[in-house]
C-alpha cells in the first residue's frame, strides 16, 4: 500500500533545508551567520508549533506571502500582476495600514509561520510595513524588489535588522534584464549588489523562469557573478503566461526538469548560495502547496488568496484573524479536493483552471 503524502513532514523538512543552507552559505560573514544560527533556534521552535497543531488536526504552513503595497514603479513587459490589474501606479485606497501588517506579522509568529516573503507592487514603496517587519526577529522576511527604492537608509535597515533580506528581481544578462524591465535596470542592481558587498550585508535574487532563458540562468557564469558580488539566494519563478501570445515562454516539463536537475546539482555544488523554485516539483510535493498547503498570500487590501496567481478570496484579515482566514471555506475546498493535485502546462495549476477556482469560490460563498 503506498504511503499517504505528508505535506507537513515535507514543507518542514524544505524548511530546515533552506535555513541550513543559508547558515553554510554565510559562514564566511561572522554577524550574518550569527543570525542565522539565532534564526535557526527560532525555526526549530517554530516548526513544534506546526507539528503539535497537526497533532490537533490543525495544519498551518510554514510560508506566507504578503503583498504590502499595490503600487509600483515600473512596466515590466508580461507582467502578471498589473494584467489581473493587482498592480496599478499610485497607491489606491484601503490599502493595509502598517498596524493591520504588525498585526498579521504578530499572529503569524504565534502560529509558527516561518517565512513571510514581502511582495507588491514594489514592497520598498512601503518602509513603514517593512521597519514594522524588522521587529519580528523570529520571522525572516525576504523583500522581493525591483530594487529602484534602496538608498542609505534602506542600506542601514538591512544592517540593523538581518531577518530582512532584500531580494532583487533580475532576469539575466544586462540586454534581457533591460528589455523585460526597462533601460538602465540591470545597472541599478549591479549599483545595489556592490553597495550591499562593501556594507557587508547580503541578498538574493529573484529570477523569472523562461524557455528562452532557463539556460542562461543557471548557468556558470550568469551564477558566478552573482556570486562574486555577494549573492546568496537565487529564487527561480516560473513565468505564468497572462495571455495566449506569452504561453510559449511558460516552462514545460522539459524545462521544469531542467530546472529541477539544475538546482539539485547547484546546491551540490555551490552550496555558498541557496536555490529555491517555485512552484518547484509539485510531483514531489503531493501537488500544489498553495492554499495553505504549504502558503497562501494576503493582498494589499487584507484579502487572502490561495496564491498571488490565484487571486479568489472569500474572507479578509480586516475582519478576522490570520488563523480563521488559512481556514476559509475556499482554502478547506481547495485542500481537500484534487485540483491543486491536477496536472497542468505549467507554471501554476491555479491560474491555468482559474474557472474552477472561481466557481469553486461562489459555491462556497453561497453555501
Amino acid at each position: 500500500m503506498e504511503k499517504e503524502f505528508d505535506v507537513q513532514e515535507y514543507m518542514t523538512k524544505g524548511v530546515e533545508r533552506v535555513v541550513a543552507d543559508a547558515i553554510r552559505s554565510t559562514l564566511k560573514n561572522p554577524k550574518e551567520s550569527g543570525f542565522m544560527l539565532r534564526f535557526a533556534g527560532a525555526s526549530t521552535l517554530a516548526s513544534a508549533k506546526r507539528r503539535k497543531a497537526e497533532k490537533n488536526g490543525e495544519h498551518i504552513p510554514p510560508f506566507l506571502i504578503a503583498s504590502i503595497t499595490s503600487r509600483c514603479n515600473l512596466h515590466c513587459a508580461g507582467c502578471y500582476s498589473r494584467c489581473n490589474h493587482a498592480t496599478v501606479d499610485s497607491e489606491p485606497v484601503r490599502q493595509l495600514t502598517d498596524e493591520d501588517w504588525f498585526r498579521v506579522f504578530d499572529e503569524a509568529e504565534d502560529l509558527g509561520i516561518s517565512f513571510i516573503l514581502l511582495a507588491g507592487g514594489e514592497p520598498m514603496l512601503r518602509r513603514d510595513v517593512i521597519e514594522a517587519a524588522g521587529k519580528k526577529k523570529n520571522i525572516l522576511f525576504p523583500i522581493f524588489t525591483n530594487g529602484t527604492f534602496m538608498d542609505d537608509r534602506y542600506f542601514e535597515l538591512f544592517d540593523s535588522c538581518r531577518n530582512l533580506i532584500p531580494i532583487m528581481s533580475i532576469e539575466g544578462k544586462k540586454d534581457v534584464t533591460d528589455a523585460r524591465r526597462g533601460e538602465g535596470i540591470y545597472a541599478r542592481l549591479i549599483q545595489n549588489m556592490d553597495e550591499i558587498k562593501k556594507r557587508d550585508l547580503i541578498f538574493g535574487a529573484s529570477v523569472t523562469v523562461t524557455t528562452k532563458n532557463v539556460r542562461e540562468v543557471t548557468s556558470e557564469d550568469f551564477l558566478n557573478e552573482l556570486a562574486s558580488r555577494g549573492c546568496k539566494a537565487v529564487i527561480y519563478v516560473e513565468f505564468v503566461p497572462v495571455t495566449d501570445e506569452s504561453k510559449e515562454l511558460a516552462p514545460g516539463e522539459e524545462e521544469r526538469e531542467y530546472l529541477k536537475k539544475e538546482i539539485a546539482r547547484l546546491r551540490e555544488e555551490k552550496p555558498e548560495m541557496v536555490y529555491i523554485s517555485f512552484p518547484g516539483d509539485e510531483k514531489g510535493s503531493g501537488g500544489c502547496v498553495a492554499a495553505g498547503r504549504g502558503f497562501f498570500h494576503i493582498n494589499s487590501h487584507g484579502g487572502a488568496e490561495p496564491c498571488p496567481f490565484s487571486p479568489y478570496s472569500d474572507v479578509n484579515i480586516k475582519n478576522t484573524s490570520l488563523r480563521e482566514a488559512m481556514h476559509s471555506p475556499l482554502f478547506m475546498a481547495l485542500q481537500s479536493g484534487d485540483l491543486l493535485k491536477d496536472d497542468h502546462e505549467g507554471g501554476c495549476v491555479l491560474y491555468e483552471k482559474r474557472e474552477l477556482v472561481e466557481k469553486l469560490m461562489h459555491e462556497k460563498i453561497g453555501a
